[in-house]
């Protein structure tokens, strides 16, 4: 099992990105997905899962600005992140979901 995680970056706050996962080694479509995130001296934490049948689930404090999506025909899925905030910043990890299978990271800074 390999998860790949890219598309992080330094956004001023108000902004967006598009964070991507590519799974390998597994039937992606038999899955639910997650993306995690971990802020300096934080703890990890939860913020976003697609269940295999799409069912779609979110941290309270981004529901109305990130969106998770998935892609099985590639193999991905996809947090897109709208209305940044500081306190999003973190590295954020994508994680088959219920598994100790994760990705290596990608970071996001928000800040001005």
């Amino acid at each position: 099992v390999q998860l790949v995680e890219s598309g992080g970056g330094l956004v001023q706050p108000g902004g967006s990105l598009t964070l991507s996962c590519v799974a390998s080694g597994f039937t992606f479509s038999d899955y639910g997905m997650s993306w995690f995130r971990q802020a300096p001296g934080n703890e990890r934490e939860y913020v976003a899962g697609v269940s295999k049948i799409n069912s779609k689930f979110y941290k309270d404090s981004v529901k109305g600005r990130f969106t998770i999506s998935r892609d099985n025909a590639v193999d991905t899925v996809y947090l897109q992140m709208d209305s940044l905030k500081v306190e999003d910043t973190g590295v954020y990890y994508c994680r088959r979901t219920g598994s100790d299978y994760w990705g290596q990271g990608t970071q996001v800074t928000v800040s001005s």
